[in-house]
């Protein structure tokens, strides 16, 4: 037997706990995993190279409906994949461990992708959150050591 499943975002721009560390120099959202600060993944953002773009992505984005998907570029070669899987409900797919979607209302979402405007900046205690990727980035071996 169907059961109606109802879908309600999880990240909210008037959340109660705070979700968001922070967006990167790279538009990159650091989310912290239901408000706990030891649970943070870096999910990438909208990239656009100019303001048609940005533009253009931004309106695919108001287009979707429920059931549709649109895939933007991001940095570094990466894409964002947003899915709007209720009305006000749109997943964002993340695969850094386990896959899963992260919940969003449109005003949070829509907030998040604005950062890809040609004249955002990144807020000067955001720098930190790029420069954490560099420095465990240097504390890898390049290579394995030949036995």
């Amino acid at each position: 037997m169907f059961s109606q499943l109802s879908l309600a975002p999880r990240y909210r721009l008037d959340d109660e706990s705070v979700w968001l560390q922070g967006i990167d120099p790279l538009r990159r959202y650091w989310v912290m995993v239901n408000g706990e600060e030891a649970l943070v993944r870096r999910l990438p953002g909208l990239s656009a190279p100019d303001f048609d773009s940005f533009r253009q992505a931004i309106r695919g984005f108001r287009g979707l409906d429920i059931g549709q998907e649109l895939t933007l570029p991001a940095e570094l070669g990466e894409q964002v994949t947003i899915i709007c899987v209720a009305e006000n409900a749109y997943a964002l797919a993340d695969h850094s461990a386990a896959p899963v979607w992260h919940l969003f209302d449109r005003e949070s979402l829509e907030s998040l992708l604005m950062t890809a405007h040609p004249d955002w900046q990144c807020a000067p205690q955001h720098l930190r959150l790029g420069q954490s990727v560099l420095t465990a980035a240097w504390g890898q071996p390049v290579a394995a050591k030949a036995a």
